[in-house]
């Protein structure tokens, strides 16, 4: 059966990779009728926007896509397409399996670490309500704020302090818990740990942590613990292999997915899934990389393990994991890879990105 699945080219170094892993995907053997769609800088100098409605209506017409990067502009310009894309799709979750292939270097590669971040999507601080500094509303909110109990005051006011809201709600910390806990069922994992700051956090981060403690219960062959996200810092940078699915909001989970692919390799190598009750969009970890667009240089394994995650999605199981083996084997190798993927990146042997992925495929047959 034929699988209608959109592609967005993306900008920077998107174009060549979603190249890549279209042609890895197609080398399995899966039949894909691909919708191109094009979003990001480049679209919008031609068309005025980022995300033209037409890419939207196709994600949510075939309900699937793989995303090559798009660039966010930093403290400035168009908001995070990525955060849109999820927000207006409701894809609430997000899944970022951190696991180390040999022939990857890594500090911890002798650790054998295999785990699981699952992140929530649509709320936290990256629901995106803002308060400008200077703004009368902004020096209004902050006047309500100071009038109430002492312990809630801010201090100084609306002309230099800039407001962001943490909104964390029991239904949004519900679906994203047990996402984690059937996704640790279905996938034959062991264990939940459910990562906030509710020691300061009472009201928002304690509440998402009442509500994972209420929900292990639902799930008792699944063992649950709960970590401070400091803490949990820490203990992935000194025992990492004790963890399997990892659970959190909205923020932490960005920030802690890009802690986990360093322990594993790198951004170059850490695959997203993006999931929802209507849809799912697979995406590379990393970003767009601008500076090396068209030089034919940049890893694409984390946008083709994207492309394995899809498969499984599609119900391709045998084609996920034919795909995965073949990344696998030609990073073992260690010959036809990218400079990062070099015992040195200098080292005159690398290939650029079409040329690994061509080894993926020939891998495949």
């Amino acid at each position: 059966m034929a699988h209608d699945v959109t592609l967005i080219t993306g900008d920077g170094v998107g174009p060549e990779l979603a190249e890549a892993a279209r042609k890895c995907v197609e080398a399995t053997g899966v039949d894909i009728n691909w919708d191109v769609q094009e979003a990001g800088i480049d679209v919008m100098e031609r068309t005025g926007s980022p995300l033209p409605d037409s890419c939207l209506d196709s994600v949510r017409r075939n309900k699937c896509a793989l995303k090559a990067p798009i660039t966010t502009p930093v403290g400035k310009g168009f908001r995070s397409i990525n955060v849109y894309l999820r927000q207006e799709l409701g894809l609430f979750a997000c899944i970022r399996p951190c696991k180390h292939y040999p022939g990857v270097r890594s500090y911890f590669s002798e650790l054998g670490v295999d785990l699981v971040i699952v992140r929530e999507n649509t709320e936290d601080l990256y629901a995106g309500v803002e308060f400008e500094a200077g703004k009368p509303e902004t020096s209004k909110l902050i006047e309500f704020i100071n009038s109430l109990p002492a312990d809630r005051k801010i201090m100084t006011g609306g002309d230099e302090t800039g407001v962001s809201i943490k909104p964390i709600s029991v239904s949004g910390s519900e679906r994203i818990v047990r996402c984690a806990f059937e996704y640790a069922r279905d996938n034959g994992r062991k264990k939940v740990t459910a990562v906030h700051k509710a020691n300061i956090m009472k009201y928002s981060d304690g509440l998402y942590l009442h509500t994972a403690e209420r929900v292990a219960k639902d799930f008792p062959d699944i063992e649950f613990e709960e970590r401070i996200v400091d803490n949990m810092c820490m203990q992935l940078v000194q025992k990492p292999e004790l963890y399997d699915v990892i659970v959190l909001p909205n923020l932490y989970g960005d920030i802690l997915s890009d802690l986990a692919a360093g322990i594993v390799g790198g951004l170059g190598v850490a695959p997203g899934a993006n999931i929802g009750p209507d849809g799912a969009v697979f995406e590379a970890t990393h970003g767009s990389a601008p500076k090396y667009k068209g030089l034919n240089k940049v890893n694409p394994t984390a946008l083709i393990l994207s492309g394995m995650l899809m498969l499984r999605h599609l119900g391709e199981t045998d084609a996920a994991d034919r795909l995965e083996a073949a990344v696998a084997a030609v990073i073992l190798e260690g010959k036809d890879v990218t400079y990062d993927l070099k015992p040195h990146r200098d080292d005159p042997s690398a290939v650029g990105t079409r040329e690994m992925a061509a080894a993926i495929c020939a891998k495949l047959g």
